[in-house]
């Protein structure tokens, strides 16, 4: 009888290479794993300068009442962008050149009805509060006629705060990649870092007791 029995070897090799194969795949996906959830943590973790500016968002949360309640403080460290725009003389500007004061960071414009409704509001926190220390820095998104937001603080009396404005809207571009600019007006609390304490999405009453309050909280010690 010439029929021979199969061997039993090449399956135990077939089994062996399989094995150590799938072994490899685990570790080369476990590695992998560990690059990008490492990569993701340090995403997730925010830029460690900012993380004071959270600590402080924790401590004035409960002062985001009443005329301020539609603030969101800071949960996470955030750097805002270095927003570039122009003074009042046109002459450039940067977020960093406030660095060491709190600022109220506020984007608005003529055609917004709620911002020039928020705009005496700004002003008078500006007269109450402005300082070393502190800043409203309202810039204006007007794309087309320079000369209509300069007339209508002129017109409203609201010469406390300073005109800055951004012709080409970047800043409301800059801060909706970050997701802090989602419509008008739009404020956010930075710190003297550069760092955000709180953010909020449409007008509030900014020379409120509440809002005083909030903001006095944040102004450095």
């Amino acid at each position: 009888m010439t029929e021979t029995q199969p061997s039993s070897t090449p399956p135990r090799r077939a089994g062996r290479r399989t094995i150590i194969l799938a072994a490899i795949a685990v570790l080369v996906v476990a590695g992998a794993a560990g690059v990008y959830g490492i990569g993701g943590l340090q995403r997730n973790a925010g830029d460690p300068t900012c993380r004071p500016a959270v600590a402080l968002a924790q401590q004035l949360k409960p002062l985001a009442r009443g005329e301020v309640a539609a603030v969101t403080m800071a949960s996470k460290p955030l750097k805002l962008p270095d927003l570039t725009f122009d003074d009042a003389g046109g002459q450039p500007k940067k977020l960093s050149d406030f660095r060491g004061r709190t600022v109220l960071v506020n984007l608005w414009a003529t055609w917004c009805v709620p911002c020039r409704k928020e705009m005496p509001a700004l002003d008078n926190l500006q007269a109450k509060l402005g300082s070393p220390q502190f800043e409203v820095v309202a810039i204006n998104i007007d794309t087309r006629d320079p000369a209509k937001p300069k007339k209508f603080l002129d017109d409203e009396k609201l010469n406390k705060l300073s005109f800055f404005s951004d012709a080409s809207a970047r800043v409301f571009q800059d801060l909706k990649s970050i997701g802090r600019a989602l419509g008008m007006p739009t404020s956010v609390l930075v710190d003297g870092e550069g760092c955000e304490i709180a953010t909020i999405a449409g007008p509030a009453e900014w020379d409120s007791a509440d809002a005083l309050a909030l903001v006095k909280g944040a102004l450095p010690k």
